[in-house]
């Protein structure tokens, strides 16, 4: 029992002697196991049957205390650090403050490429300020003009010459200046195809006899009378032709005598559109009652004939090769109407609701208003304006003459008790050659006069006939001017367009020819 104390003495000792080194910062050379070791063997003679055991809770209670007071430590690393601490502060950031109308623009692009769109928009507004030219400086830092290097075009590849005895071709070469406008790579691609010919389909096997393909033997002339026809039918199915292949495509882009049918006749061309007025408001014909013209008696009381027609052939044709190099140009860019659709203009906006005087700001309701505005024009000089908040599905498909009464109950053509007939004109055109003592109109502009909501009241919309997209042409409407005009007082009131759209064409396969 005395060598057991003694033992547990020297071991409380050795402890104490630990814990104190630990508070003070100090580490501890000697180690338990070694001193252990020396005790034990102060008497070596002693059996090991009477040797006591050291509690397990002390066993384990020294092993934790040795390991929270030496811990490992690397002595070749030195202050280095491969982290940051929790409770480490880091450095301040110094930023120069932007001063220059550039540096404001340098950082506002920094800040906009980062998502800090706030900041961004705050110092787009300082740098414009500063210098309000100061986009075309940052464009001539950052993007000089002659950093730009283009690609050189690639060349294009050499067909096949089915012609190589160098004989006269019997395809005529109808292209002329057709080609003019084009880009320079597909002008020479297109120019290209010129010496081709409609291939039929390859056999399908090498011992098969190839399909039959009778037009390719049809001859130059027949081939575009064809076509003539099928363009008249439907100019986007003719323009279509030109993906079947190489000889067709060039056929449609560069044959005349096709886009000059189109552009001249009744059916999609300008003979159809009326450069004055055509009728009344209510669609009867001019002159009736001492009645026609404009709402202000300044155009022509005299419907358009026969003669008329001719005569603005007669005009298209001045304006080819003098402003338009070709017709198919003249039928593309020229501004005009389209009939086998209607025009629609959808209106979004928001408003705020009524809220109570108790309730918080955030909270107040926000309405969402949406309304559509209908445009159809009719080959006779009419046109059909709606206002409505039923959608398109419930409205193009009554668009018509034949719906223009009042009594509609709950038919499902209802949408049209609102609806208004009116008449139509284009400004222009403007013929080279010919100046008159009146002031020329700008081309491109559309006139639409329609009745009231009540019979003293008549609308008159000056529009701008543009394009949207990249193959599409004049199938947008952009707003110019909204008039009300008060036949009893002889008054005019412009209305706001603060929430109008612009117009946009929509094809309805029930429309047809427009007729």
């Amino acid at each position: 029992m005395n060598h057991t104390e003694a033992e547990l003495e020297n071991f409380r000792q050795q402890w104490r002697e630990e814990v104190s080194a630990k508070a003070k910062g100090k580490a501890l050379v000697s180690a338990i196991p070694a001193t252990t070791g020396q005790a034990s063997s102060s008497k070596p003679h002693a059996p090991k049957t009477n040797a006591p055991e050291v509690p397990s809770h002390v066993r384990h209670q020294s092993v934790e205390e040795v390991d929270e007071v030496e811990p490992h430590t690397y002595q070749d690393l030195g202050e280095k650090q491969h982290g940051r601490r929790l409770d480490e502060t880091s450095a301040p950031i110094v930023t120069k403050e932007p001063r220059s109308a550039l540096e404001h623009y340098e950082r506002a692009v920094e800040k906009e490429n980062q998502g800090s769109l706030g900041d961004s928009v705050n110092l787009y507004r300082k740098a414009f300020r500063l210098d309000s030219d100061v986009h075309q400086t940052y464009k001539n830092k950052h993007f000089p003009a002659n950093s730009y290097q283009p690609p050189n075009p690639r060349p294009q590849p050499q067909l096949q010459d089915p012609n190589p005895s160098n004989a006269s071709s019997t395809v005529p070469n109808t292209a002329h200046h057709s080609l003019h406008g084009l880009p320079q790579t597909l002008q020479s691609m297109i120019d290209s195809f010129s010496t081709l010919t409609i291939l039929g389909e390859a056999p399908p096997s090498d011992l098969s006899p190839a399909p039959p393909c009778p037009i390719s033997s049809i001859p130059e002339e027949l081939l575009v009378e064809i076509l003539i026809q099928l363009a008249v039918q439907d100019v986007s199915s003719f323009v279509r032709l030109a993906q079947v292949c190489k000889r067709f495509a060039y056929l449609v882009t560069t044959e005349d005598r096709v886009w000059k049918r189109i552009s001249l006749g009744p059916e999609f061309g300008f003979s159809a559109m009326f450069y004055s007025w055509a009728c009344r408001v209510d669609g009867k014909p001019l002159g009736d009652d001492g009645e026609g013209g404009n709402i202000l008696g300044s155009d022509s009381d005299s419907s358009p004939d026969e003669e008329e027609v001719t005569s603005s052939n007669h005009s298209t044709s001045l304006l080819v090769p003098s402003i338009y190099p070709t017709y198919r140009t003249l039928f593309r860019q020229r501004p005009r109407v389209r009939f086998n659709g209607c025009y629609i203009s959808t209106v979004n906006y928001q408003r705020p609701g009524a809220s109570s005087p108790t309730s918080l700001s955030w909270n107040s309701p926000i309405h969402i208003v949406t309304y559509y505005r209908y445009l159809r024009f009719l080959r006779d000089g009419t046109c059909i304006s709606l206002l409505s908040t039923s959608e398109p599905v419930d409205v193009v498909q009554y668009l018509h003459m034949e719906h223009m009464h009042k009594n509609h109950g709950s038919l499902p053509s209802a949408p049209m008790k609102d609806a208004l007939l009116g008449r139509w004109r284009l400004s222009g055109p403007t013929v080279p050659g010919t100046v008159g003592d009146e002031e020329v109109e700008k081309e491109g502009t559309l006139f639409v006069e329609t009745a009231g909501v009540t019979p003293k009241y008549l609308y008159k919309m000056i529009l701008s006939v543009g394009s949207a997209g990249r193959a599409a042409k004049s199938n947008k409407l952009s707003w110019q001017s909204y008039w009300s005009y008060n036949r009893l007082t002889d008054d005019w009131a412009e209305f706001g367009l603060k929430n109008d759209r612009p117009f946009y064409w929509s094809r309805v396969k029930s429309y047809k020819m427009g007729v």
